[in-house]
C-alpha cells in the first residue's frame, strides 16, 4: 500500500504501473493517472467512481481477460491473480461438493452469456457465490451486463482502497 501523496508524486508510469493491477482497462489507470493530484482518497474514489462509469461491454471484456472462473485458483504471478486469490479465499477452500456445483454453474454461465461468471467474491462465503450464480443465471443479456459491470466496478474499487491510503 502507498500514501495518496505518494501516488501523486509518481511518475506516470509507476503510477499507472501501481493501479494496473485493479482493473485490467488501462484507459481507467491513465485517467486517474492524468487526474493527479488528488486531494484526499476520497477525491481519488470519487474519480475512479466516475470513470468507471463509462464502461460498456468492451471493457467488460477486456477485465474479464485478467479474471479467473469464481472458485478456481488463479494462475500466474501476476497482480491481477495475487489479488484474485485473496479476494477468493472463502471460496476456494470450499468442499469439493461446492467447488464441483461452481464447476457447474460456471460452465452453464458461459454457455448462457458467452463470458465468465464475474462476482465480487471478497466478503461472501463459497455457498453466497454459488447462490448468486444461480440466480443471475435468470437474468436478461442486458441485465447481466449492466450486472457484471457493477461487480467489476466494486472489485475495482475495493483493489483501488487496498492499493493507496490517505
Amino acid at each position: 500500500m502507498i500514501a495518496l501523496k505518494h501516488f501523486n508524486q509518481l511518475d506516470n508510469d509507476a503510477a499507472a504501473a501501481l493501479i494496473a493491477p485493479c482493473v485490467a482497462i488501462p484507459m481507467w489507470a491513465a485517467a486517474l493517472v492524468q487526474g493527479r493530484p488528488y486531494v484526499d482518497l476520497p477525491a481519488l474514489l470519487s474519480a475512479a467512481r466516475e470513470t468507471a462509469q463509462a464502461w460498456g461491454e468492451a471493457e467488460l471484456a477486456q477485465a474479464l481477460s485478467a479474471h479467473p472462473r469464481i472458485g478456481e485458483k488463479p494462475g500466474g504471478q501476476q497482480a491481477h491473480a495475487a489479488l484474485s486469490r485473496q479476494e477468493q479465499g472463502a471460496v476456494n477452500a470450499s468442499d469439493a461438493q461446492l467447488a464441483q456445483a461452481l464447476r457447474e454453474g460456471n460452465a452453464r454461465y458461459e454457455t448462457r452469456f458467452g463470458r465468465i461468471f464475474l462476482i465480487r467474491a471478497k466478503g461472501r462465503s463459497g455457498e453466497e457465490v454459488l447462490a448468486a450464480l444461480e440466480q443471475r443465471l435468470k437474468n436478461s443479456d442486458a441485465q447481466e451486463v449492466a450486472e457484471s459491470l457493477a461487480q467489476l466496478r466494486e472489485i475495482t474499487l475495493l483493489r483501488l482502497e487496498g492499493a493507496i491510503s490517505e
